[in-house]
């Protein structure tokens, strides 16, 4: 009966961190297609150079590659260090995951304030030399979301200091038509199109935070069910 048991939550346990760490890889690829192909493409932010879109991705994927590999080593073995080393390891997300939501809502007009004064500095940067990843990122967002600036165009004179806003921000695009001062450029700042959409989709994020919480507490629910059947049945293992 206890060997049963333990084969059912090893090959449970072995089956989702496979595809936790199937998971890990296509994330970790998705991160080095960014970084190669699109390394021009960068951080807005210039207090945080390294915190670009693919180097997130990468270190997400990297996390997930290493947990899920320990999770079904462990679990395929049968090996309690293993096991109590992915347990620990999801512990440890899952308490970082939980701070850092705690300080954000503590916290959320400070950081948002913060995060505005960041960016409106980085705009400083648009056309300086070895900055193409905060021009193309600039760009791109405001022509996908129809923005520009933090708050509203503004912010560009003040960047440039002078009445001129990237092309990207005039309603009717054409070269330079961002120097013409009659154009109609977008009003609303990019800031407050994102806090928007984050508002709008509130309850699809939760939905996926939830998903991802269920995941963590199933693993290490699952890791624990494991390593109490192995010691229990009293076998000898390797470290």
């Amino acid at each position: 009966m206890a060997r049963g048991c333990i084969c059912c939550v090893k090959y449970m346990l072995f089956l989702f961190n496979l595809l936790f760490w199937l998971g890990g890889c296509g994330l970790l690829g998705v991160g080095v297609w960014l970084s190669v192909s699109q390394g021009s493409f960068a951080t807005l932010s210039p207090s945080f150079p390294s915190l670009s879109a693919a180097n997130l991705i990468i270190t997400l994927g990297t996390v997930v590659m290493v947990t899920g590999f320990l999770g079904c080593l462990g679990a395929i073995k049968e090996n309690k260090c293993l096991l109590l080393s992915f347990f620990i390891v999801l512990l440890i997300i899952l308490l970082a995951e939980l701070i850092l939501l705690i300080l954000f809502f503590v916290y959320t007009d400070k950081v948002s304030e913060n995060a505005r004064q960041d960016l409106k500095e980085g705009l400083v940067l648009y056309n300086t030399d070895n900055n193409a990843g905060l021009r193309d990122a600039w760009n791109t967002i405001q022509g996908e979301w129809k923005c520009c600036g933090v708050t509203n165009h503004r912010d560009w004179h003040t960047a440039f200091h002078d009445d001129v806003v990237p092309d990207r921000c005039c309603q009717q695009v054409y070269p330079d038509c961002g120097r013409n001062a009659s154009n109609v450029f977008w009003t609303r700042g990019c800031y407050e199109k994102v806090e928007e959409w984050l508002d709008d989709n509130k309850h699809l994020l939760g939905t996926i935070a939830m998903c991802v919480l269920v995941i963590q507490l199933l693993g290490m629910a699952f890791s624990m069910t494991l390593y109490q059947q192995i010691h229990r049945a009293g076998k000898k293992y390797e470290a």
